[in-house]
């Protein structure tokens, strides 16, 4: 994948597809791969079917949901990921309101908006909000000491910062 541009179809056993590129695309198929309430094959299945625009055949799911790992994570040179940090849906708040200050506009007014294109708003968020949840959740999670002004935002801000616990296929059906 060049990272340089903007790809817009991919080559999967010789053949172009176009794909899904649209950041509020990409993160409703994170949350299908996501969705431990379902089998990851189903998972699978169903993100290759909403990233690709036409039938990949099953000889090329593999290579087609490789290239769709790799689009995702924009940039295939990162190391083992570490202890989940953010929640695409629990932060949503935080992160649209981040990512529209680096962009200077309301992203989800955008016909379209690149997914790399927004990671790389993303990538930009610097000090806020989310940076401060996102270093809470990291000393927590290595046990490391909060100082005490983040003890005290965690203290205000917990259902901010703690996981909300995914709702399992038995809770959905009670």
């Amino acid at each position: 994948m060049d990272i340089w541009g903007l790809p817009r179809t991919a080559c999967i056993g010789g053949e172009n597809y176009e794909i899904n590129t649209d950041f509020q695309d990409v993160l409703e198929i994170i949350g299908y791969l996501t969705d431990s309430a379902r089998p990851e094959r189903l998972r699978w299945e169903i993100a290759v079917g909403l990233f690709f625009e036409g039938d990949i055949p099953d000889e090329h799911k593999p290579e087609a949901m490789k290239y769709l790992a790799e689009f995702i994570s924009y940039d295939s040179q990162c190391e083992k990921p570490g202890p989940k940090l953010i929640d695409w849906v629990q932060d949503a708040p935080m992160i649209i309101g981040d990512v529209n200050k680096v962009a200077g506009t309301e992203i989800r007014a955008a016909k379209h908006l690149h997914w790399w294109t927004f990671l790389s708003y993303f990538y930009g968020i610097g000090e806020g909000q989310l940076s401060t949840v996102v270093s809470i959740r990291n000393k927590r999670k290595k046990g490391k000491q909060l100082e005490k002004w983040e003890e005290q935002y965690y203290r205000e801000n917990r259902s901010k910062i703690d996981f909300r616990k995914k709702e399992t296929a038995e809770d959905k059906a009670a």
